[in-house]
């Protein structure tokens, strides 16, 4: 849990209406952000705003589907005049939906994961850039996955190495691609762009049967959402520090 105050800032967390994004929220409404819960589906984005409000946390409903750019600029438009400006934009809205080898692996599939995972961030981003600018230390976190680096990915001796999903693994290499293009792009502002790895976190992606607590995946983003100013930018981090692209 971060200890800096967060008050009077304004944090977008895509895939906020559950696991880990959820987390996020609650821990940088907790620290005193105002938590945009940013979810497709308004019904359960309203109950996870109960859910935070429940415990005196200032959380408030985005709908936003990351695949569906109106949404996104809608979106965008309502936090302009609701807030101004957005300080911390958290990307964490991601599928897993491949359990198969390379060459059994449905375009369909490989062609919807990429929309979520890699096109939605980058257009969510782009949107959210303006008033990102206007935050005198904006935060941009991109949920990445330790199945995202090729270092790893490459070593048999990996703890996860038999994870091959094609899908799922090379659009969080995309992201992490992204990660540095934006970050070299906005260098010279008080923007910072990061990837974090949560971990094997017990979600619904993976049928729960991750070892990791959803209140331990959410430390590296929240670390990274909080960042000072002589804080990196461009890397790729898990809570324990530098993980190898």
């Amino acid at each position: 849990m971060t200890e800096r105050s967060l008050t009077g800032r304004v944090a977008l967390i895509t895939g906020a209406n559950k696991g880990i994004g959820l987390e996020i929220a609650r821990q940088l409404a907790t620290a005193g952000a105002t938590a945009l819960i940013g979810a497709r589906n308004s019904a359960a984005g309203e109950k996870a705003v109960e859910d935070l409000a429940a415990d005196h946390l200032d959380a408030r409903l985005i709908r936003i589907d990351v695949t569906d750019r109106s949404s996104i600029e809608q979106s965008a438009s309502r936090i302009e005049r609701d807030f101004g400006k957005l300080d911390i934009l958290v990307n964490n809205a991601g599928i897993g939906i491949d359990n198969a080898p390379p060459s059994q692996l449905e375009m369909d599939l490989l062609r919807r994961t990429y929309e979520t995972n890699f096109f939605g961030v980058f257009a969510v981003t782009k949107a959210m850039l303006p008033l990102l600018r206007k935050s005198d230390s904006a935060r941009i976190v991109n949920m990445s996955s330790g199945l995202g680096s090729l270092t790893l990915n490459s070593d048999p001796g990996y703890q996860y190495a038999g994870a091959k999903l094609l899908a799922y693994n090379s659009s969080k290499s995309a992201l992490n691609a992204l990660t540095v293009q934006f970050a070299h792009e906005l260098r010279d502002t008080p923007i910072k762009v990061n990837s974090a790895d949560p971990g094997y976190v017990a979600t619904d992606l993976n049928n729960h049967r991750g070892t990791r607590t959803v209140e331990q995946g959410a430390r590296a983003a929240v670390k990274l959402a909080t960042l000072p100013a002589d804080g990196p930018t461009g890397g790729y981090f898990d809570e324990d520090g530098v993980v190898p692209w």
